[in-house]
C-alpha cells in the first residue's frame, strides 16, 4: 500500500460531502475517483494533498514516497518558454551535467592523487547521471511536449502567452516529468486532443508509480484503470476492474438493492393485510397474534428505496418534422484564416437518421466546418445545400447562442414566446433548474449549467437536423449517458463535433476524419474506426478531399448505395434487438405473474389450475432460453 485515506469526513456548511470515506491505493495501481458533478471528487484530490483539511479523518502517504498533483484549473506564470518550463523540471540531472562538464575541464589539468580523486568522484557522479536517465532527458522533454500535442515551433513560445489549456498542458507534462510516485489527476483530458489523450493512456499505463485520476472521458478510463472510487451521496464505494466492469457491477448492485427493497416492501405489506384480518377476528387469541406480528414488524429495519440518479435529468429529442433524405450536400469547401489554411475543396453529404461524428486533432477547423453550416462564418470557396424540410438546432460549446444577459426563464420564454410560463418551468426542471434557479442569470451558470440550458433550448427546438459542438464537455458521466440514450432515440439527424471517444462509440453510425485538410470517410462507430484507420494509406485519398472506407464485403469503394444498404442493415438489426428486448420483458412479467397467481389459494388448491400455469411456465422458460441467444447475437 502506498496511499491510504481513513474515515474521511468533509462537509460545507449544512451539506455532508464525504461520510467515512475509506480507501487504499497500491503500489503501480490505476484508479479512478467517479461520481456526478458536485460528488467531492475533487475535494477528495485536495485533502489527500493537503490543501484541504478535512472534519475528520487521515491521509497516510508511505514513508520516503511523493505526490504529484494536477489540478483542473492552472494559473501557471512563467516568462520561460515552453521548452525552458519544461527542462527546469530536469533541473537536478542539468546541474549534474555541468558539474561532469567542469570536472572533464579539470582532470586535464590534474596528475596524481588529486587525478584519482577526481576521476573517483567522475565515476560516482557519472553513475548517478545514468541512474537519472541523463543521456535521454532533453529528448524525454521533446517526448512529453510532443505527445501533448504542442508542435516545436510552439516550443519557443513564452507560457505567460499560453491560453488557459495551453498552461493545463504545460502543467501536466512538468508533472509527468517529475515523475512522482503517486500522480494525481483532476480532468487530465480536457484540453488534449484524441491523439494526445492516447499518448496519455500509453504513458500512463507504462508509469513505474500509481495514478488517481478524476475523468469522465469513459473510453480513457476504460483503458487505463483497473479500480474505481465511487462518491455517491456521501459515500464511498470501490469497486475492481474499469469503468465498464464498474458500470455493469454498479447497476448489479441496484437491481439487487431495488428487488431486496420490493420484496421487504411486499413483505410488510403482506404482514400489515394479516394483522388487519386478524384484528378483524375480534378474538383474544387472534388479537394477541396481531400485536405480535406488529411488534416484529416495528423492529424490522426498514431499507431505504434506491435512488434512480439517472430519472433526475430528462432529455426527449424529437423532430417536428420528417425531413427529406437527403439532409446535406457539401462541395468545394474551402476555409483559410490568413497564412493558415484550414481545409480545401472539402465534399460530403449527410442522410436522414445519421449520426455523423466529425474528429481530428485540435485546429484542424472542425468547428469552424459547424460555424459555416450555421451561417455564423463564411467559406472562402465551396458552398451547401440543406435538403428539403431541414430545421437545424445547433448546440455551441462556446454557447453564443445563449445571451449572457437574460435569465433562464427570459432566455428560454424570448425564444420560444408561445410556451407559457408552467411549460418553461417544466422544461427547466427537466435539466435540474428548479425554484428561483430560473431566474439566475445565464452569466452567473457554470459552464456545465449553461450546457443543460443550451441541451433545454435544443429539445424545445424540435428541429431534424441537429448540429451539435461538443456536446458532452462539463457534462458528468451521468448526463452523457442520458444525452447518448435521447440521441440514439431522436429520430431526425445529427452532425457532431466530439473528442469524447466512448460517446462517439455509443451513437455515431459514421465518422468524418479531417486530416492533413482532407475528410477520410469511416462507416461505423469508434472502435471500427481504429480497426480501419491503419488500413488507409496516403494514397488512398482521392483529389476532392474526401475518402469513402472500403465496405468489409466490397474490395471498391463504397458508394452512397452501399452505404444505405449498410446503414439498412445496422438499423434492421437494432429494430429486431428491440422487438427481442421487448418480448423478453413482455414473458419476463407474465412469468412473475404466474409465480404470484401460484400463491393463491384458490389458485394452489386446483390441480387443473396449477398444471396449466406450470405448463404455460416451462412454455415461458424455453421461449426465453431461445430469446436471450438471440439477444446475444444481436447485441
Amino acid at each position: 500500500m502506498i496511499l491510504a485515506c481513513q474515515g474521511i469526513r468533509q462537509s460545507f456548511g449544512t451539506d455532508v460531502i464525504l461520510r467515512d470515506a475509506s480507501f487504499h491505493i497500491e503500489e503501480r495501481e490505476k484508479a479512478a475517483i467517479v461520481g456526478i458533478n458536485g460528488a467531492g471528487k475533487s475535494t477528495l484530490l485536495k485533502i489527500i494533498v493537503h490543501e484541504l483539511e478535512p472534519d475528520s479523518g487521515e491521509v497516510i502517504l508511505a514513508k520516503g514516497r511523493t505526490l504529484g498533483y494536477l489540478a483542473q484549473h492552472q494559473d501557471l506564470e512563467s516568462k520561460r518558454t515552453i521548452y525552458q518550463e519544461l527542462l527546469e523540471v530536469k533541473r537536478d540531472v542539468i546541474d549534474l551535467e555541468d558539474r561532469l562538464r567542469r570536472l572533464e575541464q579539470e582532470m586535464k589539468e590534474l596528475s596524481g592523487d588529486h587525478l584519482q580523486t577526481a576521476l573517483d568522484t567522475y565515476t560516482r557522479l557519472n553513475h548517478e547521471f545514468e541512474q537519472k536517465n541523463g543521456y535521454a532527458y532533453k529528448s524525454e522533454v521533446v517526448g512529453v511536449l510532443k505527445g501533448l500535442g504542442f508542435l516545436e515551433k510552439d516550443f519557443e513560445k513564452e507560457v505567460n502567452t499560453l491560453s488557459g489549456g495551453q498552461k493545463t498542458r504545460v502543467s501536466l507534462g512538468k508533472l509527468l516529468l517529475s515523475r512522482p510516485d503517486v500522480i494525481l489527476l483532476d480532468e487530465p483530458t480536457n484540453h488534449l486532443d484524441m491523439a494526445s489523450i492516447a499518448w496519455l493512456e500509453t504513458f500512463l499505463l507504462n508509469y513505474d508509480g500509481a495514478v488517481v485520476i478524476v475523468a469522465h472521458d469513459r473510453y480513457f478510463l476504460n483503458r487505463v484503470v483497473t479500480k474505481i472510487i465511487e462518491i455517491d451521496n456521501g459515500q464511498v464505494t470501490t469497486f475492481q476492474g474499469n469503468y465498464s466492469d464498474y458500470a455493469s457491477k454498479k447497476a448489479q448492485l441496484r437491481e439487487a438493492q431495488m428487488s431486496a427493497w420490493l420484496n421487504q416492501q411486499k413483505e410488510i405489506k403482506h404482514q400489515e393485510e394479516v394483522i388487519a384480518k386478524l384484528k378483524s377476528f375480534n378474538r383474544e387469541k387472534s388479537i394477541r397474534r396481531a400485536e405480535s406480528r406488529e411488534k416484529l414488524l416495528g423492529k424490522m429495519e426498514v431499507l431505504e428505496k434506491p435512488v434512480e440518479v439517472r430519472s433526475e435529468m430528462h432529455i426527449r429529442l424529437e423532430p417536428e418534422i420528417v425531413s427529406g433524405n437527403d439532409v446535406l450536400t457539401v462541395e468545394g469547401l474551402s476555409k483559410a484564416f490568413g497564412p493558415l489554411s484550414l481545409f480545401t475543396n472539402l465534399n460530403f453529404e449527410i442522410k436522414r437518421g445519421e449520426r455523423v461524428a466529425l474528429i481530428g486533432n485540435n485546429g484542424t477547423g472542425k468547428t469552424t466546418i459547424l460555424k459555416i453550416l450555421n451561417g455564423l462564418l463564411d467559406a472562402d470557396q465551396g458552398s451547401f445545400c440543406l435538403g428539403t424540410k431541414v430545421k437545424i438546432g445547433y448546440y455551441d460549446q462556446e454557447h453564443h447562442v445563449l445571451h449572457m444577459e437574460k435569465t433562464l426563464f427570459e432566455e428560454i420564454s424570448d425564444t420560444y414566446p408561445g410556451l407559457d410560463n408552467t411549460k418553461i418551468r417544466n422544461t427547466l426542471a427537466a435539466f435540474l433548474f428548479t425554484g428561483d434557479d430560473v431566474f439566475k442569470r445565464i452569466q452567473d451558470l457554470s459552464g456545465g449549467e449553461r450546457g443543460r440550458v443550451s441541451l433545454a433550448k435544443l429539445m424545445l427546438s424540435e428541429a431534424n437536423f441537429l448540429i451539435l459542438d461538443e456536446p458532452t464537455n462539463h457534462l458528468d458521466i451521468v448526463s452523457k449517458e442520458i444525452l447518448e440514450e435521447a440521441l440514439n432515440r431522436y429520430t431526425g439527424t445529427v452532425l457532431y463535433v466530439s473528442h469524447d471517444r466512448y460517446f462517439i462509440n455509443t451513437t455515431a453510425t459514421r465518422i468524418l476524419d479531417l486530416t492533413e485538410g482532407q475528410l477520410v470517410n469511416y462507416i461505423g462507430n469508434y472502435d471500427y474506426y481504429l480497426g480501419k484507420r491503419e488500413e488507409l494509406s496516403p494514397a488512398s485519398l482521392s483529389d476532392n478531399g474526401f475518402t469513402a472506407e472500403a465496405d468489409p464485403i466490397s474490395t471498391g469503394k463504397l458508394d452512397w448505395k452501399q452505404q444505405k444498404e449498410e446503414q439498412a442493415r445496422i438499423r434492421k438489426r437494432e429494430n429486431d434487438l428491440k422487438k427481442t428486448e421487448e418480448e423478453i420483458f413482455e414473458l419476463e412479467t407474465r412469468d412473475q405473474e404466474i409465480d404470484e397467481l401460484l400463491m393463491k389459494e384458490e389458485i394452489y388448491t386446483s390441480t387443473a389450475e396449477c398444471l396449466k400455469l406450470h405448463q404455460e411456465k416451462e412454455a415461458i422458460h424455453e421461449r426465453l432460453e431461445q430469446l436471450y441467444e438471440t439477444w446475444e447475437a444481436l447485441a
